[in-house]
């Protein structure tokens, strides 16, 4: 893979010149950035691959929905539907997309839709919910159709983008100069054993950007679910169970499991993989129960004999969260 992208270098200046352009285009107002009347946080990243995007969405729902009228908006990345959808009781993963409709299984009273077009998106959200206080866009740093109150990037501790080159011989999706926009800085997915002073490290890297730089932590929980029970981790010592994913990095996920001792197979999948009627068989017919993560758990629900199927939920720790969160509020309060 790394050849292969070797070889692609020599397109890497022409993607940088049609994003630099695109950017200048709106940077200048050739290109229309729509503002709205409400608060509008929009999370998202400079890099392909997984992040931390969701579950930094749902941190930000949390420390919102008891003061406000959340909306999410995302685009519905994979899904089998078109235009704007909101969810509903009806609607599953293939109407909303495997995340957004995780995120509507979690937040009951919190508006989801789903919509490439972010300024149509907003405005029907609106539209059907006047009460809505605050409208998150989820994975929408490059979307600049909508221009956005505050801006949270993120960048994985393992990968910064200050490390990264251009798509397609890197996965930054824009150049560097981007983080411009941004209002802060989140370095996700930090290990939690990560000194003062490796921090401060990283801290001096970014500080060229005169940003707040944040640092953030994937906690696992320490039990499983499934439909309709939950077992703990710990029961799971000497066993042998089948780990099936399919995200962008699952290293994270198997070091935890590693380190409680849980003895698995690895079934590994493309990121967002929609698995088949083939696939759903085979994994039917695997010898022990199944451990998944809640994005691919949603996808293979109702396929998969719950009895078997169970995922571990994972939520994001922020160090500093009460400055972190301190910005968030002042801004929606002063919008």
């Amino acid at each position: 893979m790394k050849l292969i992208r070797l070889f692609l270098f020599p397109f890497t200046p022409i993607y940088a010149f049609v994003t630099w352009l695109r950017n200048t285009m709106y940077d200048k107002n050739y290109l229309k950035s729509t503002s709205f009347s409400f608060p509008i946080v929009a999370i998202g990243n400079l890099s392909t691959g997984g992040t931390g995007k969701t579950p930094m969405t749902e941190y930000i729902i949390d420390l919102l929905k008891d003061s406000y009228n959340v909306a999410v908006l995302s685009r519905g990345y994979k899904r089998k539907t078109k235009g704007f959808i909101l969810a509903n009781s009806n609607s599953t993963f293939m109407d909303l997309g495997d995340e957004p409709y995780q995120m509507y299984l979690k937040f009951k009273k919190v508006d989801f839709a789903v919509d490439a077009n972010r300024v149509r998106g907003v405005n029907l959200l609106k539209e059907k919910n006047n009460n809505i206080d605050v409208v998150l866009l989820d994975d929408a740093f490059q979307h600049r159709t909508v221009k956005a109150g505050f801006y949270i990037l993120l960048t994985s501790f393992d990968d910064l983008f200050i490390d990264d080159f251009l798509l397609p011989t890197g996965n930054l999706r824009e150049m560097k100069s981007g983080v411009n926009r941004a209002d802060v800085i989140i370095v996700s997915k930090t290990p939690n054993n990560t000194s003062e002073k490796v921090k401060e490290a990283v801290r001096k890297r970014l500080e060229h950007y005169n940003k707040p730089v944040f640092f953030s932590e994937i906690i696992y929980s320490e039990a499983l679910f499934s439909l309709k029970e939950s077992i703990t981790l710990d029961s799971l010592q000497g066993k042998k169970v089948n780990l099936v994913t399919g995200i962008a990095n699952s290293k994270p996920l198997k070091d935890f499991l590693n380190r409680k001792g849980i003895i698995y197979d690895e079934i590994e999948f493309e990121d967002h993989h929609d698995f088949s009627a083939s696939e759903i068989s085979q994994l039917e017919n695997l010898d022990s129960f199944i451990i998944t993560t809640e994005k691919d758990y949603v996808r293979m629900r109702g396929r998969v004999n719950h009895l078997r199927l169970f995922y571990l939920p994972i939520k994001t720790k922020i160090y500093n969260s009460v400055k972190f969160e301190e910005l968030i509020l002042k801004f929606i309060k002063e919008f």
